[in-house]
């Protein structure tokens, strides 16, 4: 039997599997000296361009800042999520509106979206139901009337993105 003392005040858990009973994480690294830094920018109209010099990490390896993001950007669902309900006639079954979405994303889905978060679901699902929130939010979309409906709002049947 584990006396008290093994247990923490915070969440009542065993220190061993709680997160205030580990060890603290170590302080990170400095940041290479600002005149190891570069940055370029222009102006909205054209482009920006960011250039850093890279630092050697612990591995001795130099890092690159300048690559493309991991998974789609949750903003790029809308204009999908928006077509596939206008194509519907403004409302649509979550599993059917999915579908959908994901068709015509196939092409524009990176690999790390097709990895798991939230107890299984895929990150890309995940990503369409923010978005299906924000623009719910924006009043593009009106609340569920039921479960497992998505439903446009009269702004939302007329909006182009």
């Amino acid at each position: 039997m584990t006396s008290s003392e093994d247990y923490c005040e915070l969440c009542d858990l065993p220190l061993s599997q709680c997160v205030h009973g580990r060890p603290p994480t170590p302080p990170a690294e400095k940041p290479a000296p600002a005149a190891a830094r570069t940055t370029t920018r222009t102006s909205r109209t054209t482009s920006r361009t960011t250039t850093r010099a890279a630092s050697p990490t612990a591995t001795g390896r130099a890092t690159v800042s300048s690559r493309p993001p991991r998974r789609t950007p949750q903003r790029e669902f809308r204009r999908h999520i928006l077509g596939a309900l206008q194509d519907s006639g403004g409302r649509a079954d979550v599993e059917d509106l999915m579908a959908e979405v994901a068709r015509r994303m196939e092409e524009v889905l990176r690999p790390a979206d097709h990895e798991t978060v939230n107890q299984g679901e895929l990150r890309w699902r995940y990503a369409a139901r923010l978005e299906r929130r924000a623009m719910q939010d924006e009043g593009l979309m009106v609340p569920p009337s039921r479960p497992g409906l998505w439903e446009l709002s009269d702004a939302g049947l007329t909006a182009t993105d």
